[in-house]
């Protein structure tokens, strides 16, 4: 059973995380490159390199784990970067695919071709769309807080956000829709770790830009990944 359910994430993840890198090639690496730029061009804050050689991958849109403090290795601009950038992606894809489907098994609830693309809206809404609110997308060049402080933050917002989604869809209980309003609004304000200063060198344009793209790129990503981990688990799930 645990066997086919790792065997649906991982081919759903493949399926989804190709469709992802290909969506950030076209429409994040540009604005990558421009704000690369700027970094070079002044001296680089503290910012998420990793998140900007893989685009948005592994959750880089809101997740601090990619950040490196100073200066990073990087990939060469052109195949290299591209294809680390896809390599980067199907790994990402294939671990929210995962998380996914571990989700629906501790909550006893069957990802299907039907509800599939709800599954992904949710996982959109906790590990991406919510941490935005307060931890916005970063660009190179762009100052950023405490590593630790903002993963601890941004796993705390995941958590969160995952329950009241539970609480509001799962229960009918007046004290749960309430509890499910109160989680989803407790990280915000709690804060999330913010620099010391917001000044960049790279332009407001650009990162509101990247910030948009990067939400819809994500939601594409995980539209993808609910859709394909239905179908998977319909095809080696089903009958086990």
């Amino acid at each position: 059973m645990i066997g086919r359910v790792i065997l649906a994430a991982l081919l759903a993840g493949i399926a989804a995380g190709l469709f992802y890198g290909a969506i950030q090639h076209v429409r994040l690496t540009p604005l990558i490159l421009e704000a690369e730029k700027y970094e070079n061009a002044g001296d680089g804050h503290s910012h998420d390199h990793g998140a900007a050689t893989t685009t948005t991958t592994a959750s880089a849109e809101q997740a601090p784990a990619a950040e490196a403090e100073h200066e990073a290795w990087a990939p060469a601009d052109g195949a290299e970067r591209t294809t680390y950038t896809f390599l980067a992606s199907i790994v990402a894809a294939a671990g929210f695919a995962a998380a996914l489907a571990g989700v629906s098994l501790i909550a006893g609830i069957r990802i299907t071709p039907r509800n599939g693309v709800l599954w992904g809206l949710a996982g959109f809404l906790a590990v991406h769309l919510a941490p935005a609110a307060s931890l916005p997308p970063e660009l190179p060049g762009m100052p950023a807080g405490d590593l630790f402080a903002r993963q601890v933050w941004w796993v705390g917002t995941i958590v969160a956000t995952g329950l009241a989604i539970w609480l509001f869809t799962q229960r009918h209980e007046l004290w749960a829709k309430v509890a499910a309003v109160v989680l989803v609004a407790l990280p915000h304000i709690i804060g999330a770790p913010l620099p010391p200063t917001h000044e960049s060198a790279v332009p407001a344009v650009i990162s509101a830009a990247f910030a948009a793209n990067t939400l819809a790129v994500a939601a594409l990503m995980w539209l993808a990944i609910g859709g394909f981990l239905g179908l998977a688990m319909d095809r080696f799930v089903k009958e086990a």
